[in-house]
């Protein structure tokens, strides 16, 4: 008998979609679900990179993220009405960008830049994973509208990436945290891999008490498997 709120296996995500060609308007989108976590991605090219990188032959890939008011159970203010984001609005972008450059040749994608835009509709734990996920098959989108377009030759994608929730919840170690687990773990992690590549970012954190060496380890080999299923959903949604 599982201990999960949700009556989840240890070892078992959430119901996942991924699903591509959302936005009429965007040169790639995609509709990230996992469970009652839902986030939409759009890809915008820009042919001009920022002003930093004018002259260095590359491009760029970056991301913004943030929150609906009603994403969660009581409204949340905008953040522009406040006149500046959140700092976990920072990182969570941030950590998108890091995620998706790890896997592009910026060499390759010329001087242009990609803004991955991700707004949560609704949130129920692992927002920043759903993004992420959702965020490559957007990605790969609006670089195949770019050789399509004939404006690249190929796709500038090394390899896939994908990132997953686990932690320690009644001193077990389960993955993909859904809200009410991670609200209560006693250690939970965020795990980045590139596909074939290895890690690319993990948070870790013991939130209740610290956490060994060997619970690492059972958090990690959850995140490869979690992840290499997450590899094959992008892969059946870009039809790859």
């Amino acid at each position: 008998m599982t201990l999960r709120p949700s009556n989840r296996a240890f070892d078992q995500l959430r119901d996942i979609s991924l699903t591509p060609k959302v936005s009429a308007y965007a040169e790639g989108s995609c509709l990230a679900k996992f469970g009652n976590t839902h986030v939409l991605v759009t890809a915008s090219v820009d042919e001009k990179v920022p002003a930093w990188l004018k002259g260095q032959k590359k491009g760029w890939v970056t991301a913004e993220y943030g929150m609906l008011p009603r994403a969660t159970h009581t409204r949340g203010r905008r953040e522009a009405a406040s006149g500046k984001q959140t700092g976990r609005t920072q990182e969570i972008q941030r950590l998108i960008g890091r995620g998706l450059r790890s896997v592009v040749d910026l060499a390759a994608l010329g001087e242009r830049q990609i803004t991955l835009d991700c707004d949560v509709i609704q949130a129920d734990g692992g927002t920043r994973t759903a993004a992420l996920t959702g965020a490559y098959v957007a990605l790969y989108s609006a670089c195949n509208y770019l050789v399509d377009e004939g404006l690249l030759k190929a796709i500038p994608i090394n390899t896939q990436v994908a990132a997953i929730s686990c932690g320690i919840y009644k001193n077990k170690a389960v993955l993909d945290l859904d809200y009410l687990e991670d609200s209560n773990a006693d250690a939970d992690a965020n795990f980045i891999i590139a596909q074939g590549l290895g890690l690319v970012e993990v948070q870790a954190t013991g939130e209740e008490r610290p956490f060994t060496e060997a619970e690492f380890h059972e958090l990690l080999m959850l995140a490869k498997s979690g992840c290499d299923s997450l590899f094959a959903m992008q892969r059946t949604a870009l039809g790859i």
